[in-house]
């Protein structure tokens, strides 16, 4: 009996803790500092190229032997800044020599962050500055995917190869050349400080073999008339963050770009299939119709 008053009694006093407590204090959840892990990445990964060096023999980065020449100082190791969320990173690309890949027959140039691409990959964490672990990923068959809904290492660095050419003939398609190299990505360029459910952690570098065979040159997304990498009227780079008409659906993903009414591929008053270049409206001469709802 006793015990069951003290159990009691416990409970009355638990319930006044309660609710004399600040119902008003909520928990602090510290914003994470992104800009100071970009820092944090980009010394691992200047330190990783000190002592790793690419192995022409087998086609893969290894730890510094002697008489090899370290990533650091290897002149097809390439260094591409990129500014993402107002913060500055590295990103990091090695491209294979062009003996390596050849040259492509019909030369597309290189693809946009927003293009569809071809490829087929392989992905590995960097652990420390040490070590590269074992795959986590593999995509021996190739596999389209568009560059704007992947990591944003990939959206940028694909754009530094170029696309091979396709010789099938009566079979399975077969390409040549192509690009091919390495992309190492820093975690904000990644999957930052959530990682992933499956093997990839917090704030970790990544390494991607990749090969590119193909993409679509002005990739069109929502089949207006306009390359979805063109579909960028703040000029800041980065057609993600354009939305005329205020709809929720960004510029390269919405079929009426200014909301009035009338299809962006039918606002072509010139008839040339590029309704970038109708200017209709005599008050704002610089304005093409299609971004202007007082024209349709």
């Amino acid at each position: 009996m006793n015990k069951l008053k003290n159990i009691f009694a416990l409970c009355i006093l638990s319930v006044f803790a309660f609710a004399c407590s600040d119902s008003n204090t909520t928990p602090t959840i510290e914003a994470f500092d992104h800009e100071a892990q970009a820092l944090i990445d980009k010394d691992s990964l200047s330190t990783f190229f000190t002592k790793h060096y690419y192995d022409t023999a087998v086609d893969s980065v290894k730890s510094l032997v002697p008489g090899a020449t370290p990533l650091s100082e290897d002149a097809n190791l390439k260094i591409m800044n990129v500014t993402e969320n107002e913060i500055d990173y590295d990103l990091y690309y090695y491209v294979a020599s062009a003996q390596d890949i050849g040259t492509p027959i019909i030369d597309k140039g290189f693809p946009t962050p927003v293009d569809s691409v071809f490829v087929k990959y392989e992905g590995f964490r960097i652990y420390g500055t040490d070590s590269i672990t074992p795959r986590f990923e593999i995509r021996e068959i190739p596999i389209w995917f568009t560059l704007n809904a992947v990591i944003r290492g990939w959206s940028y660095g694909f754009t530094n190869f170029k696309n091979g050419d396709n010789v099938t003939d009566n079979g399975p398609i077969t390409f040549e050349n192509g690009g091919k190299g390495i992309l190492f990505i820093p975690s904000g360029l990644a999957y930052r400080n959530s990682g992933t459910t499956g093997s990839i952690r917090s704030n970790e570098n990544l390494i991607f073999y990749i090969r590119l065979y193909d993409f679509v040159k002005d990739t069109d997304h929502d089949n207006d008339g306009i390359p979805s990498w063109l579909e960028d009227p703040d000029g800041d780079g980065d057609p993600r963050n354009d939305d005329t008409n205020g709809d929720f659906f960004v510029n390269y993903l919405d079929a009426d770009d200014d909301g009035d009414g009338v299809l962006t591929k039918d606002e072509d008053a010139n008839g040339d299939g590029n309704p970038a270049n109708d200017f209709s409206d005599p008050n704002n001469p610089t304005l093409a119709d299609y971004l202007n709802p007082d024209i349709n």
